[in-house]
């Protein structure tokens, strides 16, 4: 029998490893596995590359895991905001390495890796700074860059609801990162607001397919 439900977020990222890229799904708090990540921080894995939006703020979540100094690299497009004060503070320093990405590339590069695709041209940050090493290309008239796909070991996604299989539906714009992340990383956890039963999701609305997802954690909260 497929079973996926793990009983806490404990025993759910027990095992992510120093060194590991972790993809992290969110657009501010909506969609954020806050109790994932608050998990994560208290098992104590370090020298993490993230994948995220943003950076963090306010001192919780991805914030709260930077300023432990439990991470190495930071890919996201917005590292800066108000309240972002440990990852700046850290970057100046020197502590931190950052990967600037434009929103629509980091989400096509996320893309690209659940897709078993090596990467794609896009005329995004051509002539820029964020071009610097990397291929060029003319199609079309139009000079574009050579982005490489993003794969995690582990993915930490929050849903609205999962079964014993693994199948996600999302609410709203909670969904943003999610799907996409979850079929990018070696394994995905997810924190579900509710566990149904088997068959009670309907087919049309599955949006995550549970052949994307190692474990399904229940964590009510707020949506």
């Amino acid at each position: 029998m497929i079973q996926k439900i793990i009983p806490s977020v404990v025993e759910a990222v027990r095992d992510i490893t120093d060194g590991s890229t972790v993809l992290i799904s969110g657009f501010g708090d909506a969609g954020l596995p806050i109790y994932l990540i608050d998990a994560l921080h208290d098992q104590g894995a370090k020298e993490l590359v993230l994948v995220s939006n943003n950076a963090g703020s306010s001192g919780v979540g991805i914030a709260n895991l930077i300023s432990a100094g439990r991470v190495r690299k930071m890919v996201c497009s917005f590292p800066r905001q108000p309240g972002s004060v440990a990852f700046d503070d850290l970057y100046r320093a020197g502590k931190i390495e950052l990967e600037l990405v434009p929103q629509g590339t980091l989400a096509e590069r996320i893309r690209a890796g659940g897709a078993g695709i090596g990467g794609f041209y896009t005329p995004t940050g051509f002539g820029t700074e964020l071009a610097k090493g990397k291929d060029t290309r003319e199609i079309d008239g139009v000079h574009h860059i050579f982005e490489k796909a993003i794969k995690g070991d582990y993915a930490l996604v929050k849903a609205d609801k999962g079964d014993r299989w693994g199948n996600l539906t999302y609410h709203g714009t909670g969904r943003n990162f999610g799907p996409i992340m979850a079929s990018a990383a070696r394994c995905t956890i997810a924190q579900v607001n509710e566990v149904v039963e088997l068959g009670a999701l309907d087919p049309e609305n599955i949006v995550t397919p549970g052949i994307f997802v190692k474990r399904v954690v229940p964590v009510r909260s707020a949506t």
